[in-house]
Order: structure tokens, then sequence, then C-alpha cells
């Protein structure tokens, strides 16, 4: 048997090493010795071979946007959101469109090949709908782009953001989503996330809320999410991002809400470069940092991706399509250092979260050939040095390639 691509001697995340044969855009072969021809081969001699990076959570329509058309001087999360309102309003879909392949590109060079992005419905020109349309189908053959119609300004605080939404689902966009605790009272936000599990359930589709970004411990709406996911049959379609009002709750409280979160199968995509940058910024000392329960969500086997959030746009001015940035933040702010915390770390930017997105994925025959060579022995170093991508493989075929930086010391020690 022939390949058209031959991966030789890497080291799987598991610790083995294997070869890896790919006929068109399928894994056809993960065996410890392939010796049959290929089209092209590439030595990994011994270095790291992953599926590729994946980001649960994601703002596209405004990324690379920093300072247009002013900075977050305050650097808070409702400073971000006005800021955006401000940017919106003049937003085109060819600003979004330009702007996001930007973005793609560089994710493809870091090996990051599937993103969930949400999209801002509340104005009703849909254009950062129209815009990230257009980028799903240009970048379909290289990332997997799904989108979430997203009421930044709240579902009933903004008016007209229902009918966007639906207007936005029915031009292609594929997930439910909201923001419950912006909206102006508790109630609304519990009638928000009630709204958002029916319409997925009458549809068939998945919901991925913003809930409980904030600093208050009465923020509860992960509890109504749980519910209606139960009520409405639909355990793992759901999707609780940021949670971060888990910080600050109390322990008897969250004793009783993890278990239900469990039960109901939904997922948790905490985004710790944001959360710790956004959160706390009333406190003075002692200074919460934001990020969710990861260790104990995940004691209860809650599935926990780790998103990247915001790169350059009004709420965070750094970033770069670097997931393992994402996850070295997310194993020092989630204290994981024990070996196997460390891998896990690595898990949430790749394997837990494409279960949470639903991807077809991973290094086994029959999936899809996308994955890297990472010029690290293994998942701790990655996260230690964030290694370059020696290659880059999507569906198939090597999209990017990087060299490794060469450093010559001028002094003898």
């Amino acid at each position: 048997m022939a390949f058209d691509l031959l991966i030789k001697g890497g080291t799987l995340p598991d610790g083995s090493r294997a070869d890896i044969g790919i006929t068109g855009t399928t894994i056809t072969a993960v065996e410890p010795e392939i010796t049959a021809d290929a089209g092209e081969v590439i030595d990994a001699a011994g270095k790291l071979v992953s599926p590729p990076f994946v980001d649960p959570h994601f703002h596209m329509d405004a990324t690379l946007s920093y300072g247009t058309p002013r900075i977050n001087a305050s650097g808070t999360l409702l400073e971000g959101i006005a800021l955006w309102g401000e940017l919106r309003a003049v937003l085109t879909p060819e600003e979004v469109v330009d702007r996001a392949l930007e973005y793609c590109r560089l994710a493809v060079s870091k090996g990051l090949l599937a993103i969930r992005s949400h999209v801002d419905v509340t104005d009703p020109r849909l254009a950062g709908v129209e815009g990230l349309l257009e980028v799903r189908e240009k970048v379909r053959d290289v990332i997997d782009l799904q989108l979430v119609a997203f009421p930044q300004d709240g579902w009933y605080r903004s008016p007209g953001a229902e009918e966007n939404l639906i207007r936005a689902l029915d031009m292609g966009v594929d997930i439910v989503g909201g923001i419950p605790h912006f909206e102006r009272t508790m109630e609304a936000g519990t009638a928000s996330v009630r709204r958002a599990c029916e319409i997925a359930a009458e549809r068939g589709l998945m919901v991925d809320l913003h809930c409980d970004e904030s600093d208050d411990p009465m923020s509860r709406h992960i509890e109504t999410l749980a519910a209606e996911t139960i009520r409405h049959g639909l355990q793992g379609r759901v999707v609780g991002s940021h949670l971060t009002s888990m910080h600050s709750m109390d322990n008897y409280y969250v004793a009783k809400l993890l278990p239900l979160i469990a039960e109901a199968q939904v997922a948790a995509v905490p985004n710790p470069l944001i959360n710790i940058t956004l959160q706390g910024r009333m406190d003075t000392f002692p200074k919460r940092r934001g990020l969710t329960r990861v260790k104990e969500m995940r004691a209860l086997g809650i599935e926990v991706g780790f998103g990247q959030d915001c790169t350059k746009d009004p709420w965070y001015p750094l970033g770069g399509a670097e997931m393992l940035d994402v996850a070295f933040m997310g194993l020092h702010v989630g204290q994981f250092t024990s070996p196997d915390e460390m891998r896990s770390c690595f898990e949430m930017v790749t394997e837990t979260s494409a279960r949470i997105m639903g991807l077809d994925y991973g290094l086994g025959p029959g999936k899809p050939a996308s994955l890297l060579v990472l010029d690290a022995p293994d998942p701790v170093e990655a996260i230690r040095t964030r290694p370059a991508r020696l290659a880059v493989i999507s569906k198939g075929r090597v999209v990017a390639r990087t060299r490794p930086a060469e450093t010559e010391l001028s002094l003898s020690i």
C-alpha cells in the first residue's frame, strides 16, 4: 500500500511512537513501523505529533480591531462591551472578512485548525454574520469554523435581538448563543436561558452561552442552563462559557451545582487569558483572578476546554492564535502542576475541546488527516516552550512549516 503522505517516527501525546500514513484527506494507518512508499515523507524524528489545536471560544468579528475607535482605558469587561458597540455601528462585512482572514492565516501557522467563534447579532444589519459566513466558506478546506449567534447586548435588553438571532440561524449560523448575566434583571436572564434552549431544541442545534461572566457570586444562570438542558433533552449539546462567578460562590452552593452540571452533561469553557485579565477589576486585595473551578469540574467528569476568547480587540490588547499560551496560563492560574495535570492542560486545548465542539478528530485510522509535528518531545514540554510547528497538516495537505530559531551565544561559560 502506498500513501500520499507518511509521518515517520513521531511521538504521540500518550508517549507511544508511531508512523502515520495518510491517503487523500484521511488517516489510513497508525502503526509502530510503516515501510510502504509515500508521495511525501516527513521525518518526525521523535518529535511530538498531535492532533491540531482547537479553540472552543473566540470572537472573530472583533479580532485585530484593537484601538478602533479607541482603547479600553479601564480594562474592564463593561467598557469593552461599550467600545465594541461603537465599532459595531460602523462595521462592514468587508472589514470583518479582511481581519478574520488575517487571523485565520495566523491560526494556521500555529496549528489552530478548529475554532468556534461567537458573532454578534445585536445590529440588525448583521454585518458580522455576513462577513463570517463568507470567511467560513473561504477557510473550510483548512479550518473547521463554527459560528454562534450571540446577542452581545442581551436577548431582552437589546430590541429585536431574538429576531436577529433567528435570522442569523436561518442564514446558516450553527449554534444558539446568549448572555444572561448582561440582561437587566435576573428574571430576564433566566428567561433568555430558557428561550435559547427552546430554540435549540426546536431546531436540533447546540447551545453555547456566555454564562455568569461576573464577579457576582449570585449570578447563577448556569444552574438554569443545566436544568433547561435536562428538560429539553439537550445533554451533550450545551456549553456554559466563562462561568467566572463560580470562583466567588460559596462552597456549599457549588457542592450542589457541580453535580447538576455533570448530570446535564453541560460542558464548560473558561478562557484563562481573558478571565484573569477582566475579572476582579473592582477588588483591592485580596484580588480575585476569575478562573472558574476547573479542577473540581474535571473531578466530576464535566468536560472542560480552554478557550482563547480574544486577540487584539476591545477586551484584550494581546493574543495571537497561540493555544499553548492559553494552556500555559490555565496551568498556572488553575495550579495544574502535577505531571498528569499538566498533560490535561494540553488535552483542554486539543482533544477535550474537540469533543465539546462535536468534531471528528484524533489520530486513529479513519480520522481526518489534520495533525501537527511540534518541535518538542511531549505535551508538557510543548506547553513549557511553545515550540515551532515543524509541520501543520490540514485534511491531508501540508499547509504550514516553521523552522526552529537558532541562537548563537557569544560568551563562554
